[in-house]
């Protein structure tokens, strides 16, 4: 386990504050930055009836998530959040991906990742209820359907955060210490190549596309 405990840190002092920051969060996450402007500047560099192969891969993302957004929000909604939408599936993808790379670790692997987006994707939906209801309209459903179950209903929004953060984080955390373990015991030998294609493939896909509905479906509920 000393490989998933052992992490490269950065510390700051800030006005008698020690600050202590994940760097290979930090690096992985600049890293995936990189790789998704890359991409964006390689699909839209030379765009044509024949489309490249980066072209076609994004247009497959933008019809495909274009399609969702816009049905679980009214297509004005949908102009708005769909670049959200899509652009939070590309990156969770790619921090549930990077770990297949020999020294290279998945951001989401660690809490302050997964939690930071469910935040955002907290403010933006509340913000969205905002803004399509009215702050009057807003604030009275969490009197509803009884002026006492406000406090419920506030702890139901909270929790929302929890559950949709720890999902992506012990799936992928698990993942790994399952991959860890197995890899120790076999000595790297055969089964592994299996578990990361399972495990940064397959299940990294399911989770990301699962955390960017939740975010969809969240809007969705608090505009309607």
């Amino acid at each position: 386990m000393e490989d998933l405990t052992k992490v490269w840190t950065w510390t700051l002092d800030v006005a008698g504050f020690h600050l202590v920051f994940n760097a290979t969060t930090i690096v992985m996450t600049l890293i995936i930055m990189g790789l998704l402007i890359a991409f964006g500047w390689l699909a839209t560099r030379r765009t044509g009836l024949i489309p490249n192969p980066f072209q076609i891969v994004a247009e497959l993302f933008v019809d495909s998530f274009w399609n969702l957004t816009k049905d679980a929000l009214d297509e004005d909604m949908a102009k708005t959040y769909f670049p959200m939408i899509c652009s939070l599936f590309m990156f969770l993808l790619l921090c549930n991906w990077i770990g297949i790379v020999p020294h290279m670790e998945e951001p989401t692997k660690d809490l302050n990742t997964p939690l930071g987006l469910g935040i955002m994707g907290f403010f933006i939906a509340h913000y969205a209820g905002i803004k399509t209801k009215g702050f009057g309209a807003y604030i009275k459903e969490y009197f509803e359907p009884i002026f006492f179950m406000m406090p419920l209903n506030v702890i139901g929004e909270l929790a929302k955060v929890i559950s949709i953060s720890f999902r992506l984080y012990g799936n992928i955390m698990g993942g790994s210490i399952i991959i860890l373990v197995v890899s120790h015991l076999v000595y790297g030998l055969i089964i592994p190549p299996f578990l990361y294609g399972f495990f940064g493939v397959f299940v990294g896909t399911v989770q990301a596309f699962v955390f960017t509905m939740l975010t969809l479906v969240y809007i969705s509920v608090q505009v309607k």
